[in-house]
């Protein structure tokens, strides 16, 4: 079924308000979320609207956080996000660390104390229109097993880097450490399909195709798959997110950080607070002239574009480019949704006497 971005939009905000969130915040968290969904990536848009929604009732997410910086320099900052909302937490953070570029040069901001901030993107992309390079990360709970492991110790653990360029669109890259991002299991499960052969391990370490495989004990596989395509550096990816967004800013780290679903129960002995973020802030002419860079940007970009494609593709695409072609799209003709997501929707708006 296809919905337009203005009826999605009013019934998400509708939601958060419903929760306790001022106005402010419900817009941000809105924006942040279906963010996700116009730009194609539908396991971290509306489709967790109802997991944000059971953490409220489990009271593991603050609507009203008090949001602060709990230790600064001039160019990093630490802030605590009061338990807060990631999708309200991580664009205040991301601010700070652009405001401190713009007095220093550079800003970089770890967050403790928060919760799911949707896509990674969303945040790094704030710096673009400041001519500043964002970065953005997050740690998550544990669903991934390191390289020879059974265990489950890291999380699928994004990052994203956004570069502005100047007739060009941005360069714009937002991945997850692993081979797929447990959404795209999601995705899978719903539509009782297998994973394609590299994503998942099942509990004793053996390849499988088996999209619930995680309800089996079994786990995600990091970037790389296994150690002969290069599994150790997706491994080594996801643990310097976690060290960045949790060691770093007093969140709970590794097979302690929170669970996104609320049925999941907390980790014993949680070293720290909440799950963390990390966001960084490169003012360009803190290097070179903004204008310089971004022209050769656009140089950059236009040679990678006219790279002899390899038969049977098209063209040579860079970081973005799916993400803003989604995009055009779904805002002219609308955002599909699941038959079970919109069942889901139905669900959590009866539940606030909301119509979707």
């Amino acid at each position: 079924m296809l919905f337009s971005y203005n009826h999605l939009y009013q019934f998400t905000f509708s939601v958060f308000k419903s929760i306790g969130c001022s106005d402010a915040d419900a817009v941000t968290a809105t924006t942040v979320l279906l963010s996700a969904d116009i730009r194609g990536i539908d396991s971290h848009g509306v489709a967790r609207l109802t997991g944000y929604v059971r953490l409220w009732e489990a009271k593991r997410i603050n609507a009203t956080p008090d949001i602060k910086i709990v230790h600064e320099t001039p160019s990093t900052a630490v802030v605590d996000g009061d338990a807060g909302l990631g999708l309200v937490v991580a664009p205040f953070a991301m601010q700070v660390a652009i405001e401190k570029a713009k007095l220093v040069g550079t800003g970089w901001v770890s967050v403790r104390n928060t919760n799911h901030f949707g896509i990674a993107g969303s945040h790094a992309m704030m710096a673009l229109e400041h001519d500043m390079i964002g970065m953005a990360m997050t740690n998550a709970s544990a669903l991934v097993a390191p390289t020879f492991s059974t265990e489950k110790m890291l999380g699928t653990n994004p990052i994203a880097v956004a570069i502005p360029a100047d007739k060009q669109p941005a360069f714009v890259a937002d991945f997850a450490t692993t081979t797929a991002a447990n959404g795209k299991l999601e995705i899978l499960q719903r539509k009782n399909a297998d994973t394609p052969l590299g994503w998942v391990q099942d509990k004793d370490g053996q390849p499988s195709t088996d999209a619930n495989i995680l309800k089996k004990q079994g786990a995600l596989l990091p970037l790389g798959s296994d150690r002969e395509h290069g599994s150790h550096k997706g491994y080594a990816l996801g643990s310097i997110v976690d060290i960045f967004s949790a060691v770093l800013s007093g969140a709970s780290y590794g097979p302690w950080a929170p669970p996104f679903p609320a049925y999941v129960p907390m980790p014993e002995n949680m070293p720290g607070k909440g799950l963390g973020h990390f966001f960084g802030a490169m003012r360009i002419d803190a290097f070179r002239p903004a204008d310089e860079f971004k022209q050769h940007m656009d140089n950059w970009i236009q040679r990678f574009r006219s790279a002899t494609p390899a038969e049977g593709h098209e063209k040579v695409l860079i970081p973005g480019d799916p993400e803003r072609e989604m995009e055009s799209i779904r805002m002219k003709e609308g955002i599909p949704l699941v038959d079970s997501v919109v069942e889901d929707l139905r669900e959590v708006g009866n539940k606030f006497s909301l119509s979707f």
